[in-house]
């Protein structure tokens, strides 16, 4: 009993000083895409924001591979001392587990630490399709089922999800062409080889404008800033549905609280700047952060309902 005792007052006294002394050494931050993307902008832009804070440094080290289960491996397999962090793209651990099997456990290998941000995705129509809204696509697709075709940057990805998720809400059937990512999916749309698409508001807004797409909805479950006007696909007829995708800062499993939190809390800190704000919403990424539970709940939550979606739609891996 002595000895338990004592253990326990010696964990009480170390853990605070722990954190404290966090980061003891440069933090690795593992970014499962190539620099310049968004997620690649966020990170390093949480990098920026804590280097005058912190007395060590955040190294991005982008690792893209394996429809992100690369770099989410290696940050499952590192040491829990909370010195390597996952810039987790949702489809990390709520798709990619039901398209077939991944190197680590989706719900068991990561501590949650914070959501960053959501990222604005619409959905458009090559000029040729005589739709000018989401119901009035769903009536012409209805009277000549699979007479469109819809792209998307690969089989399991946002696009090709919220595109099934359309056809299973609406009843309607489409033809997917998978792409080896955005740009070359989104070449073909403005030819108008693939006329419907579900992507990144940021990449469609300059199109839209040049009336080389035309806008149909916003895909997530609020209005996009980049498109105020357009309604959501569920205030067009089809309540329920939101393509959320998000991306959140992880950790291996079984990182101390006390570092989660501290991480957490400075994290927070260095996105809630004003400036910050403004530099990312023009690229269609929404600032959203939270508790460490809040984002276990939306991985559990997000896990449960692409499967569902997943597993109707019949979608398979690459």
């Amino acid at each position: 009993m002595r000895l338990g005792f004592c253990l326990a007052l010696f964990a009480a006294a170390v853990a605070p000083v722990a954190a404290q002394e966090f980061p003891a050494r440069p933090v690795r931050f593992v970014v499962p895409l190539p620099p310049g993307g968004s997620p690649d902008l966020m990170a390093r832009t949480i990098a920026g924001g804590l280097s005058g804070v912190w007395p060590q440094q955040i190294v991005v080290d982008n690792r893209p591979g394996g429809h992100h289960n690369l770099a989410a491996e290696i940050v499952a397999k590192s040491a829990p001392d909370g010195h390597t962090w996952l810039l987790t793209t949702d489809n990390i651990l709520t798709v990619n587990p039901h398209l077939g099997k991944t190197p680590f456990d989706a719900l068991r290998d990561f501590t949650p630490v914070t959501q960053l941000a959501r990222l604005q995705f619409l959905l458009v129509v090559h000029p040729s399709v005589p739709a000018k809204s989401t119901q009035e696509l769903v009536a012409l697709a209805k009277a000549k089922p699979g007479a469109f075709n819809f792209g998307s940057s690969g089989n399991g990805s946002p696009q090709h999800l919220g595109t099934a998720m359309l056809m299973h809400f609406a009843g309607i059937q489409m033809h997917h062409i998978p792409y080896k990512g955005a740009a070359p999916a989104i070449n073909d749309l403005l030819p108008g080889r693939i006329q419907v698409w579900i992507g990144a508001a940021n990449s469609l807004v300059p199109h839209i404008k040049d009336g080389k797409l035309r806008l149909l909805a916003a895909a997530g479950s609020r209005r996009s800033p980049l498109a105020p006007d357009a309604p959501t696909i569920a205030e067009a007829g089809y309540p329920g549905y939101a393509l959320d995708v998000w991306i959140s800062l992880t950790m291996p499993a079984k990182a101390s609280p006390a570092i989660v939190n501290k991480v957490n809390a400075d994290v927070g800190k260095a996105l809630a700047s004003a400036d910050v704000r403004a530099r990312l919403a023009p690229l269609g990424i929404e600032v959203v952060t939270g508790t460490p539970q809040a984002l276990g709940q939306l991985i559990r939550d997000d896990y449960a309902r692409w499967g569902k979606i997943i597993k109707a739609a019949g979608i398979k891996g690459d």
